[in-house]
């Protein structure tokens, strides 16, 4: 069941046109990630939601309630939204009890009660309850900041970037523990980043966000696997992109003849490899059949090496106009070193980009 719709939705700041016309649906319960590159108008789409902007056109609905209509809309606090931003926003000078129970009738019963069972909720002890925001670590914060927002009891969650001022480890074990702890408690959220990797494992959808407009709206899975364009293909993760010509499920490309995911496409197109389906052999002389490519720079990197390669022509020798360089991943006992010629394998069918 959709919870949230969202429907043209569109916003200018003076002549800068920040969101074009965005529809969007949140299943009840679900984890939705809006992905984009700075200035696309993710965030612009959250603060129409959340209320803090009023879009110039188009409708924001939650639930069976019709929050904005155009200019016309509902007050932020009036729609039971709930929202954790970059830096959490702890009230410095209360303390974590305090924090945790802003939003609580001072005076409703059992009010202690429900801030312990809040802090109990985040994986955070009681004993935190009595210091302030600044004796905690930055994902302790966030877990307040996030058992603030849930003592509401919002319909809708609004994250916007909240672990990207943590660092690398703390910042996936934060993000896993929000994660669960929204999974659990049943609470539709919205995830707004510029972190691929983070929208990929937290959400149920991903939107991908350009020019103020939603390019792409999938599963992770889809949208990793079978992007529309070579830029929504580019920005959620490495990817090798060449011409090719197809015909009955097959591609000719730089590569070889490669599987296709389109059985009924046929002539000139691009396709799509991520970096994983390609590996190197270091030995050519022993893999007959595969393209060979020069390596033109290695970057050791403990167990994964990346490594920079010019294809060869298909007869094996340097081609009169060479192929752009492409990044490959390079892994095993064997070092490479700029020079060697190797023999670049592919796994598993290739992406055609929609005509």
């Amino acid at each position: 069941m959709t919870v949230l719709r969202l429907q043209s939705i569109a916003k200018r700041f003076g002549a800068v046109e920040a969101l074009g016309g965005v529809d969007l649906r949140v299943a009840s319960g679900s984890r939705t990630a809006v992905v984009g590159p700075s200035g696309s108008g993710k965030t612009t789409l959250l603060r129409i939601i959340a209320g803090f902007e009023v879009p110039d056109a188009g409708r924001v609905t939650l639930g069976e309630t019709l929050l904005a209509d155009g200019p016309n809309a509902v007050p932020a606090h009036r729609r039971g939204i709930g929202i954790v931003t970059q830096d959490g926003s702890l009230f410095p000078h209360l303390t974590i009890a305090e924090n945790i129970g802003f939003g609580l009738d001072r005076g409703s019963e059992g009010r202690a009660a429900k801030i312990e069972g809040l802090i109990d909720m985040v994986g955070l002890e009681r004993a935190m309850l009595q210091r302030k925001p600044d004796e905690l670590s930055g994902g302790q914060q966030q877990r307040v900041a996030l058992a603030r927002a849930l003592a509401r009891q919002p319909k809708l969650m609004l994250l916007d970037e909240p672990f990207s001022a943590l660092d690398t480890g703390l910042r996936a074990q934060t993000r896993k523990a929000v994660g669960d702890l929204l999974a659990a408690a049943g609470i539709t959220t919205i995830l707004v980043t510029h972190d691929q990797a983070e929208a990929l494992s937290f959400a149920d959808q991903v939107a991908v966000m350009r020019d103020g407009l939603l390019q792409q709206v999938g599963t992770p899975r889809e949208l990793y696997l079978r992007p529309r364009d070579p830029m929504t293909a580019r920005f959620l993760g490495d990817a090798i992109i060449l011409p090719a010509m197809i015909a009955a499920g097959h591609a000719d490309c730089a590569l070889g003849r490669l599987a296709v995911d389109d059985a009924d496409r046929a002539g000139s197109v691009e396709i799509m490899l991520r970096r994983e389906q390609v590996s190197i052999a270091p030995r050519p002389e022993h893999a007959a059949g595969l393209a060979l490519a020069d390596i033109l720079d290695v970057e050791f990197g403990g167990p994964f090496s990346t490594v920079t390669v010019r294809l060869r022509d298909r007869d094996g020798g340097v081609a009169a106009t060479p192929a752009e360089p492409i990044v490959l991943r390079g892994t095993g006992p064997d070092l490479l070193s700029a020079g060697d010629v190797v023999a670049v394998a592919v796994t598993g069918p290739a992406h055609v980009f929609a005509a």
